[in-house]
């Protein structure tokens, strides 16, 4: 039998919000459909401050470049919307996947309000780099068929049902985010919460980056081997 795939093609020059998940780091992680948009948008607001700037190569040159840290929520959706109504593509670009930790909600429910057409382009995130380059499996047989993804509470609060004791009490494969600042409190929570004291453990800096860096050890030894190594942002 003869089978005919229909190419699922894009209009790219639609005047909408285009929330592209650009990857860990890697410029060739981002997805071909986010890197498709990238070339294609009229505007775009990036996260300078996470994100690898080499993504930005894949732009036009005469795209409008507006980097979110210098940059509060009101002026960033006051700029896209401006945009969209005068016809341009927008893509908002986020480090990882956007659906974890990205502050993507907030901007998608104010653009509804605005009755502004919105789509999303999952990326790879930087758990997924990370295991990569730590070349192992998050889930294995009779150790751990459950990833936890979570973070310690910050200027962001947790649910005391969320804290890092509470569900280290699972006893599951933990991937802890935005916590390597406060990594002293992080271990003392995940060894209350049940794991012992040589439980491996990795950290891993700027997954996929060039300037990846990772440390192995044990919840007894991996403070001072981190603190060693300088890492005090942007590492899972």
């Amino acid at each position: 039998m003869n089978f005919k795939v229909k190419e699922n093609r894009v209009e790219y020059n639609m005047s909408k919000i285009v929330f592209i998940g650009a990857g860990p780091g890697d410029p060739e992680l981002i997805t071909l459909k986010g890197k498709k948009f990238l070339e294609k948008a009229d505007l775009v607001i990036y996260a300078g401050s996470l994100l690898n700037p080499e993504i930005l190569k894949f732009t036009k040159p005469d795209v409008e470049l507006y980097d979110s840290a210098t940059m509060n929520r009101e002026e960033i959706l006051k700029i896209m919307v401006k945009a969209v109504r005068e016809g341009k593509l927008v893509a908002r670009v986020h480090d990882g996947d956007p659906s974890i930790y990205g502050a993507l909600q907030e901007q998608l429910d104010f653009l509804a309000k605005e009755g502004i057409e919105c789509e999303i382009v999952p990326g790879v995130s930087s758990l997924f780099a990370a295991a990569a380059s730590l070349k192992r499996e998050l889930t294995l047989p009779n150790i751990s068929q459950t990833v936890i993804i979570t973070r310690p509470k910050g200027r962001t609060p947790v649910p005391e049902s969320e804290s890092i004791k509470e569900l280290a009490r699972h006893r599951t494969t933990m991937a802890i985010f935005l916590g390597v600042q406060h990594i002293d409190s992080v271990i003392k929570e995940i060894q209350k919460g049940g794991y012992s004291k040589d439980t491996p453990v990795a950290v891993v800096y700027r997954a996929s980056w060039r300037e990846e860096k990772i440390v192995k050890g044990i919840l007894n030894d991996i403070v001072g081997k981190v603190k060693k190594a300088g890492i005090r942002e942007t590492a899972l």
